[in-house]
């Protein structure tokens, strides 16, 4: 009998989930017949993307070799982008990294190409953190605002220089402001400049910080930004940045080095032209075990999926904790598919759980389940969300 053909697409947290799960599920096996796997990502390796704020900040090297990984081998990695996916023949189109388009066909085909960062409109200025690319944009400016700093004779220009604004406060700008001022000090102190003129402001269009969770969490998570050297200006958007300077929807103005947009994330735009069926805001349409209408042995989990619990009603949302889930049901349901019997359903979280890392040792869990909420802070919150960092990439 013929293989099977497997094919992946996207290496990112989800991609990788699917095909651990499926691989280590299946044995590599079904009905008697071996399963080819094919992994298909634009770039050479898994980039963690949850850690873009790395790089920007320290440069820290954030790309695993797809080789890393136990369960690479026997797999196919493709360094491609799929442009269209033919649901009723199953067979994708992919433009190879030399510009070929070439077709592949498949038996069982999973889309996990996730999310992207949203980006501003071009004429409000500044740089969104979207990628490797503008991460070291990123890092390269601020440092060198203060070298430039050092020599800088004007007060005003000197603590121009020696200030960022991140615009946009959810969990990524929290962290990106957080990691950002703790390096700027660093570097600021070995270039002889004083670290408290460093100034980070994070602009909120809220009244708080975290709205998915009590009041104190919020509290607490600026307490712990301003001890890292952050301020948090409340009830606030960014409009622009031009030439230095910061406009916020008050009319109040802002000088800075540099303004870093962090905006949220869409679904990742690519599929808008690949002939799946989707949503209006752009998530692959699956049933409640995962499945692609109207493309049979086709399935799609994380970010880009609209799953909805069949039972509660309510959506995933766009957030790593919710693919810890789905990737292990989802081999599953695969499984159940392959033998023709009754196939496991997705469910929400049994508890809201949310981890934020605020630099070194700093960071804060909270948890909520019957109603009771719970808190950490401090060193065990950091090694909480660095497990959390290392399960999404499926790292040890």
């Amino acid at each position: 009998m013929n293989d099977l053909t497997c094919v992946i697409i996207g290496g990112g947290h989800a991609g990788l989930a699917a095909l651990k799960a499926i691989k280590e599920t299946t044995g590599g096996m079904a009905n008697g017949r071996r399963i080819r796997f094919v992994l298909f990502d634009k770039l050479p390796g898994h980039v963690r993307k949850m850690l873009l704020f790395r790089p920007a900040a320290g440069g820290e090297e954030i790309i695993v070799p797809w080789t890393h990984y136990d369960f690479s081998e026997g797999v196919k990695f493709v360094q491609a982008t799929v442009t269209f996916v033919d649901g009723r023949e199953k067979q994708i189109r992919y433009e190879g990294a030399r510009g070929n388009d070439t077709s592949m066909q498949y038996d069982l085909l999973v889309v996990a190409v996730g999310s992207v960062v949203r980006q501003p409109n071009p004429d409000q200025g500044g740089i969104s953190l979207t990628d490797l690319q503008t991460a070291a944009v990123i890092r390269e400016r601020w440092c060198a605002n203060l070298r430039r700093a050092v020599g800088e004779k004007n007060p005003k220009e000197r603590k121009r220089l020696m200030t960022i604004a991140v615009a946009g406060a959810g969990i990524s700008g929290i962290e990106t402001s957080s990691e950002l001022a703790l390096e700027m000090r660093k570097e600021a102190s070995s270039l002889g400049l004083n670290p408290s003129d460093i100034s980070v402001y994070l602009v909120c269009g809220q009244e708080r910080l975290f709205l998915e969770g009590p009041e104190k969490v919020g509290r607490k998570l600026d307490q712990i930004l301003s001890e890292c050297g952050v301020t948090v200006i409340y009830n606030r958007k960014v409009m622009r940045e031009e030439a230095g300077v910061v406009t916020l929807n008050n009319g109040d103005r802002l000088s800075v080095g540099l303004c870093i947009w962090t905006i949220g994330l869409i679904p990742n735009p690519a599929l808008r032209t690949m002939g799946l069926p989707l949503t209006p805001d752009g998530q692959v349409l699956v049933d409640e075990s995962y499945r692609v209408q109207g493309a049979p042995g086709a399935y799609s989990i994380g970010d880009c999926a609209r799953i909805v619990d069949p039972k509660t009603g309510k959506a995933a949302l766009m957030r790593c904790a919710e693919l810890a889930l789905q990737d292990d049901r989802l081999a599953k349901i695969v499984v159940a598919d392959l033998e023709g019997h009754s196939a496991p359903v997705h469910k929400s979280a049994p508890i809201d759980l949310y981890c934020i890392g605020l630099g070194e040792n700093r960071g804060l869990v909270w948890g909520r389940k019957w109603g009771l909420n719970m808190i950490v802070t401090g060193k065990p919150a950091w090694k909480f969300r660095k497990a959390a960092w290392n399960a999404g990439s499926k790292l040890r």
